[in-house]
């Protein structure tokens, strides 16, 4: 479980590390699980703290994460297995192990995203607004859990004179291992080199991307704008880091992702574009307003749109008399009746007289 690792460009020598932070009955539990877990936290924490920043229910808001957030899981393990199907073809048992290994963060992103708009829709909540407050969280998350990596020595990059390049037996091994495979894709490698520690590149780029997306949440101007910046930043620094790994999924010669990433960064750039041009020309402020700023987004806010309109009040119904209470109203009236009939022949009697 413990490998060792080193940064020989900044003196810093090898310097082991475990994969197990403790164990718990006999189970292991390892700092990769630790820190995920501790990324999924602190996003779905300020998801649910910005909720009313985009006009939405917390409460509802966190129903629509939990959902995503399996989505996620099932849509990063799809993608990888979808791209490494060599892998799993004759060995379909396999593809549910996904405690081995094996998870791609676009399809995570592309699952939740999907789930996620199934779950707004169950829970009435607006998916664009909601999409542009799950950014925030899901790219913080992105850039706590690539430490997971560091500490399972992966997601690692081709060689690297870079001063911070990293090296370790575990590297060295997996270049050997794959040297001609990464050969026929372009790649030359050397296994006794250093190599770039791409994990930490995309971790200080999604923390950067955070820190924008969390200052653009109050100044956007249109609902949208926040996961079109969102797809575009990231997709800008995987397209770049993504060329630097020898992990990378392929499509034939072409690193899925990579290609992915370029497609959303042109996509989100012009749909911004498009979408600013209008506004623009419409000059008008009302236009595209923001979902917080309209009537149902304060009624949201104010706790009045999923309250249950107040029944009408009706008239309480007649009982019904008993058989008993009929035969006494029966009884009566026939009584009046007699004595009615008995008034009437006297006075008769008293005309003759």
């Amino acid at each position: 479980m413990n490998q060792t690792v080193s940064f020989p460009g900044l003196g810093i020598g090898e310097f082991t590390i475990n994969r197990v932070a403790f164990s718990v009955l006999g189970h292991p539990i390892y700092w990769y699980g630790i820190i995920i877990a501790l990324a999924f936290l602190l996003g779905i924490l300020y998801i649910v703290k910005r909720a009313r920043l985009f006009g939405l229910d917390s409460d509802r808001v966190m129903d629509v994460v939990l959902g995503a957030v399996i989505g996620g899981i099932i849509g990063a393990r799809a993608y990888y297995v979808i791209f490494s199907w060599e892998q799993y073809r004759d060995n379909l048992a396999d593809v549910i192990k996904i405690w081995e290994g094996g998870i791609a963060i676009y399809g995570g992103v592309i699952g939740g995203f999907l789930v996620g708009a199934w779950a707004s829709k169950i829970r009435k909540v607006r998916f664009i607004p909601m999409a542009d407050l799950a950014v925030g969280g899901l790219i913080l998350g992105q850039s706590i859990g690539r430490w997971g990596n560091f500490i399972n020595v992966e997601a690692f990059g081709s060689n690297t004179s870079l001063p911070w390049g990293m090296t370790s037996p575990s590297i060295a091994e997996y270049l050997t291992r794959h040297q001609a495979a990464l050969a026929a894709q372009g790649v030359a490698v050397d296994p006794a080199m250093p190599v770039h520690p791409t994990f930490f590149y995309e971790s200080m780029w999604c923390l950067i991307g955070f820190l924008l997306i969390a200052f653009a949440a109050r100044r956007r101007r249109f609902d949208g704008e926040l996961t079109l910046l969102y797809a575009a930043w990231y997709g800008a620094g995987r397209a770049v880091i993504e060329g630097l790994r020898t992990d990378s999924l392929m499509w034939g010669n072409v690193r899925v992702s990579q290609a992915l990433a370029v497609i959303l960064v042109i996509a989100s750039i012009a749909i911004w574009l498009l979408i600013r041009s209008k506004i623009k020309k419409s000059g008008d402020q009302e236009y595209l307003k923001l979902y917080v700023d309209t009537a149902e987004g304060q009624a949201v806010l104010n706790g009045t749109f999923y309250q249950k309109p107040a029944e009408e009040k009706q008239p309480p119904a007649a009982e019904t008399p008993s058989v008993e209470q009929q035969e006494s109203v029966i009884s009566s009236e026939e009584e009046q009746t007699t004595d009615k009939a008995e008034g009437e022949n006297d006075q008769d009697e008293s005309n003759a007289d």
